[in-house]
């Protein structure tokens, strides 16, 4: 009965950013697309154009179509795939296939809007238009950006030139290309340092360079190989986890499992031949100190999207400057953003997206009706802890850091069943709510 209540309310903590409940996808439909063989001279108009196909893309994709007509929308992504990317912690220690995280972009565009399967090139919001890389030009009346994020594995000294990551023990959940070699990396791991890194960047999700760590820790047990290992979990941040109330449960964690946790250190290169990582002190720039590893964890640097950077959309630090209560840019209305390209100062998460879609639409509907927007998003953003194969610490919060719970209990507790909503209900609702 527990479980029952369990994604009875969480369904219903969905359906607030969606009529029909979720945090997804929709799936199994027809679409059309452009060729990109189209001429540099190829012109269309779209009453509303999205930028990127990932879960915001997708979901507002999905919401305008109902609010204007699939031919009245179109959408820009250059990617054949889809991916569910919180399912990814669960794939680098072997409890998820990578197969299950990724279905085809044409099952997922909504029917009838228009697919151009392209990168966006520049876009122009002076002269309301977007040119792709296939030498597009579409103009638009209404732009929403959701072109996420981008990862910087190429900053940090070393890796890039390594070509065998399975072989030097690497890993990274953050990448489809790469998140099967953490899976390798724990697996094949004898003895000594298990090091994980946190980047002095933004990041998405910023509770997964930790979640691998707990679940290491779990494998090395269940392994026998645990009295082996050291466990270092280094971290850019002065801190565990950014909400006080989850890192005080973390902490717990960390003491109670033999875990060494470094605050303020940055990794900034990897010497594969050695196996040592170097780690930059950011309270004393300069200082470094150099760990070996018998398996190393890394979360790329991240930032924002060169398109979204390079345009008058951007605010100093290349993000898409958009209003934190209604998602609507700062300086051109008729522009919007949701997801990880924007601004907001909330965490990156598919949550935080789930609750940006209907504040988004709201908003949209007004401005469409030439009103003020009403609705007002207040941060909320959702990190399932995972801490060990069967439990979550399912942490929910708000823009101040506040804890923003859903259910009547405390849930910076470890509990199987907010595991088997982070393993098997998200995902469901995932693919057949959010984006339908």
């Amino acid at each position: 009965m527990a479980t029952v209540r369990v994604v009875h309310r969480q369904r219903a903590l969905w359906r607030q950013c969606h009529r029909t409940a979720a945090i997804g996808i929709c799936h199994l439909h027809t679409t059309t697309s452009s060729s990109s063989s189209h001429a540099s001279s190829s012109k269309e108009h779209y009453k509303v154009l999205v930028l990127g196909g990932g879960s915001g893309g997708i979901t507002m994709s999905a919401r305008m179509k109902r609010r204007l007509g699939a031919e009245n929308v179109a959408i820009v992504e250059p990617s054949e795939m889809h991916y569910y990317q919180p399912i990814w912690t669960l794939v680098g220690a072997g409890a998820k296939g990578v197969a299950s995280s990724g279905r085809p972009t044409a099952s997922v565009v909504p029917s009838g809007v228009k697919w151009v399967r392209s990168k966006v090139q520049e876009i122009n919001p002076d002269t309301n238009t977007v040119r792709t890389g296939n030498g597009m030009e579409i103009s638009y009346q209404y732009l929403i950006v959701a072109l996420g994020l981008q990862l910087h594995y190429e900053k940090i000294k070393g890796l890039p030139e390594i070509e065998d990551w399975v072989k030097f023990k690497i890993g990274s959940n953050y990448s489809v290309l790469t998140v099967e070699k953490t899976w390798s990396a724990l697996q094949n791991f004898k003895e000594g340092n298990a090091v994980f890194s946190f980047p002095n960047t933004p990041v998405k999700c910023a509770g997964a360079p930790q979640k691998i760590m707990y679940l290491t820790d779990a494998y090395l047990r269940k392994t026998g190989k645990r009295a082996k290992a050291n466990i270092v979990y280094n971290t850019s941040l002065p801190v565990l986890f950014g909400v006080k109330k989850y890192a005080d449960a973390l902490w717990e964690i960390v003491k109670s499992r033999d875990m060494q946790v470094n605050l303020r250190q940055n990794l900034i290169e990897v010497r594969a031949d050695k196996q040592e990582a170097v780690f930059e002190n950011l309270d004393n720039p300069g200082e470094t100190k150099v760990f070996e590893y018998e398996m190393l964890h890394v979360t790329p640097p991240m930032g924002p999207n060169p398109e979204v950077k390079g345009s008058l959309l951007a605010d100093e630090a290349g993000w898409l400057d958009v209003n934190k209560e209604t998602l609507q840019h700062n300086k051109y209305p008729n522009v919007f953003g949701i997801g990880d390209c924007t601004n907001l100062p909330t965490s990156k998460t598919a949550a935080a997206v789930a609750a940006q879609s209907s504040i988004l639409d709201r908003t949209i509907s007004k401005v469409l009706k030439n009103e003020k927007p009403d609705s007002k998003y207040d941060g909320y953003t959702s990190c399932p802890l995972v801490t060990n194969y069967n439990t979550v610490i399912l942490a929910e919060f708000d823009y101040s850091g506040q804890p923003l719970e859903t259910f009547p209990i405390d849930q910076s507790k470890e509990r199987w069943t907010m595991y088997h909503m982070k393993a098997d209900v998200m995902p469901h609702l995932y693919w057949h709510g959010l984006l339908k």
